[in-house]
């Protein structure tokens, strides 16, 4: 038997109620994610439960690898059965790990399969859900229709031609597909790819590299991007000449990693000053050591499962690029998110440097993210928020998923803080005041990030 039912996760009477009553049928807003928009435009038909469940989701292949499963039965050249029968055989070994909750809960709500995932009933599992995704509701636009989606963000590079999502915008696909402009790879002058890139772009000098990104992101805001991402595994402070560097690295010469942070340093400013102009939102996604594995980089390349938490301090630099720009008055709406929790108050307290109204919470402290997206992760995360902050004016959950059925973490994460909420009036921390209590769900769940995103 599936461990899915209508109160799953839900212990005290008052977390039911307002799960129940305000959270459950709520729209989505994913305003994060990974999702391939060429996929959704060309509404994908998965070809079996591999392909819809585990293609490209290294969230499952990270934990294949920790049972010691082989490589060749999770990226290798098995045949998809095979690859699906040694992800059951891990499933009910893991016990406390969030797969296994969404596991239940995608094959509960897409499949209406009450069965839990193991060695024995994988073949009827995956019998099930083959003999269904031949059906045209199990396409790509319609599990995301199906999932009550009302707005998906994609990661997007700066030099996308947004191809897939102009095509979405003039077709009848009712949920809007907005793209979103990451910009690590101009910015990560020391990553090794960073020169091809250049060059690929036709960027010849500093100046010009300045007016790319601006064009880059005028071309992006007219297609509908309200958002930017920049993943920083180390958040950089240093001013000095950009430009002097940016021609360094052209000439092919060394350089240092004090000019390195005095590029990404002046390269974000300018960035974020532009977001500011067209009232974007921009996403710091903070505390990640990426690639650690160097021989599965060579042979799979990145976003493969082999990135963890690394340790380094951040408050000092945050503090002085978000106050840079916020004493011109221009930083731009921003959400702050960290990989290691030991930064929760970090950001916590961080965000209260630099409100400006009239906007409720300009800068937010993000959902609990990757390695936190889980019970103790997300309570972690809006306990240290709630601590020094103010809980109801958070922007909520988003999926950071590559996965089309990854939508009921929506309903995980609104069940984890319906519980939550109902334990502190239980104990008496907040009265059983069902007007804001109500309220507080339905803004945290959905209506916060409507009205802060102006989607």
């Amino acid at each position: 038997m599936s461990i899915i039912n209508d109160d799953f996760m839900l212990t005290n009477e008052i977390g039911k109620i307002l799960f129940h009553t305000y959270a459950r049928d709520l729209p989505i807003i994913d305003y994060h994610c990974h999702l391939n928009p060429e996929m959704i435009a060309k509404d994908y038909r998965f070809q079996n439960a591999y392909d819809l469940f585990l293609s490209g989701d290294h969230y499952k292949w990270r934990q294949m690898r920790n049972f010691g499963i082989e490589e060749d039965y999770i990226t290798g050249n098995r045949e998809p059965y095979e690859k699906w029968l040694y992800f059951a055989r891990v499933m009910p070994y893991l016990i406390g790990n969030p797969l296994y909750h969404w596991t239940a809960l995608e094959l509960k709500r897409y499949f209406d399969i009450n069965e839990t995932l193991t060695e024995e009933s994988a073949k009827r599992i995956w019998d099930a859900c083959n003999e269904r995704l031949q059906a045209a509701e199990y396409s790509a636009q319609s599990l995301i229709a199906k999932s009550h989606v009302e707005t998906i963000c994609t990661t997007d590079d700066p030099a996308d031609d947004l191809q897939y999502h102009r095509k979405l915008r003039t077709s009848p696909f009712s949920v809007k597909v907005l793209p979103t402009f990451r910009p690590d790879r101009v910015i990560n002058i020391d990553a090794p790819s960073f020169l091809a890139y250049i060059q690929r772009n036709n960027i010849t000098s500093y100046r010009r590299l300045l007016t790319w990104i601006k064009d880059r992101i005028g071309f992006f805001h007219e297609n509908g991007c309200r958002l930017s991402d920049q993943g920083l595994d180390r958040v950089p402070y240093r001013l000095g000449n950009a430009e002097a560097i940016f021609n360094k690295k052209l000439a092919g010469d060394h350089i240092t990693t004090e000019e390195v942070d005095i590029y990404k340093t002046a390269v974000i400013i300018y960035c974020a000053k532009e977001y500011a102009v067209r009232n974007w939102t921009m996403q710091f996604h903070m505390g990640a050591l990426r690639n650690n594995n160097k021989i599965m980089l060579k042979e799979l390349g990145p976003d493969t499962g082999f990135d963890s938490i690394n340790d380094l301090c951040i408050a000092e630099n945050l503090s002085a690029v978000l106050g840079d720009l916020d004493a011109e008055n221009q930083l731009p709406k921003t959400i702050l998110y960290t990989l290691h929790p030991k930064d929760n108050y970090v950001l916590g307290t961080m965000i209260g440097n630099f409100q400006r109204g009239p906007l409720k919470s300009k800068v937010q402290f993000g959902s609990g993210w990757w390695f936190n997206d889980n019970q103790e992760g997300m309570e972690a995360q809006m306990k240290s928020l709630a601590n020094v902050g103010v809980l109801g004016a958070f922007v909520g959950m988003l999926t950071d998923s590559r996965s089309f059925v990854s939508y009921p973490r929506h309903e995980y994460f609104r069940r984890i803080l319906c519980n939550m909420l109902g334990e502190w009036v239980e104990k008496g921390y907040y009265p059983k005041d069902m007007k804001y209590l109500g309220k507080i769900v339905q803004d945290i769940s959905y209506y916060n990030a409507k009205a802060y995103f102006g989607f």
